[in-house]
């Protein structure tokens, strides 16, 4: 199967700037296979490599993966036990090559939730990979994104009681400011494999005008191909912001 060149469209941009992803589909991966949930989340990591990789080649600047949701603590200890040792392999894994690629990795969620081991492998990782000016991975871990709205407006109202910021002055740049993402642009471009069209808690204030992908590909099977085809979708889509459209 042949695969478009990526090259300028209707978005103005040759490639989107920030790219988010719900990585979804590990589960029903191995299912398919006869096997344990965590064999499909163990195959993922594969994915990861792969969409770091295509999105270096192609110029993006900042990668946001969903790899854990406030949620996902819910689920059968055992499946948890295997997603935390799995984030640690990869910090550890991984942690040289990200940083040889000049990718800069940032852990953004609920830490404190997290066992001993795994919050030791995210500063490793983190500090390992500080500085780097080719691409900002952020990974998303016990992250919510109502809990992220929550905090930030828990913030601005202890700033308001203490009399450092006038209830009038608060705007879209100030709730955004006090957000995990404070440092970060608004994603161009949300990923959801497995073909399930929501969004699942995630990044709520973020995605405003996010142009959204929806593929039917498995996380585990994702390619650069496959990210290679939701660029080049979203060069085709004019994005209008809530205006009209300018044809």
């Amino acid at each position: 199967m042949s695969h478009p060149s990526v090259s300028s469209g209707p978005s103005g941009d040759l490639v989107p700037r920030h790219i988010a992803v719900i990585m979804d589909g590990n589960g029903r991966w191995a299912a398919e296979r006869g096997l344990p949930r965590h064999a499909g989340h163990r195959e993922g990591m594969k994915a990861v490599r792969e969409i770091i990789r295509g999105c270096i080649d192609s110029g993006v600047e900042i990668l946001t993966l969903f790899a854990f949701s406030t949620e996902n603590w819910q689920r059968p200890e055992e499946e948890i036990v295997a997603l935390m040792t799995l984030l640690q392999i990869y910090a550890d894994q991984e942690k040289e090559e990200l940083r040889e690629k000049g990718v800069e990795v940032r852990v953004l969620g609920d830490l404190a939730r997290v066992d001993g081991p795994t919050h030791d492998a995210v500063e490793r990782i983190e500090s390992a990979t500080r500085g780097g000016a080719k691409m900002r991975l952020n990974l998303m871990i016990s992250y919510s994104g109502r809990a992220d709205i929550v905090s930030a407006c828990r913030a601005l109202a202890r700033r308001v009681r203490d009399g450092t910021l006038d209830p009038d002055a608060i705007d879209e740049e100030t709730i955004s400011d006090d957000l995990l993402t404070e440092d970060l642009p608004d994603p161009d471009l949300l990923i959801r494999t497995s073909g399930e069209f929501r969004i699942s808690n995630f990044m709520l204030w973020q995605l405003a005008y996010t142009e959204i992908y929806i593929t039917p590909v498995l996380w585990p099977d994702f390619t650069r191909e496959d990210l290679l085809d939701a660029v080049v979708e979203y060069q085709r889509r004019e994005r209008r912001f809530g205006r009209i459209s300018s044809s």
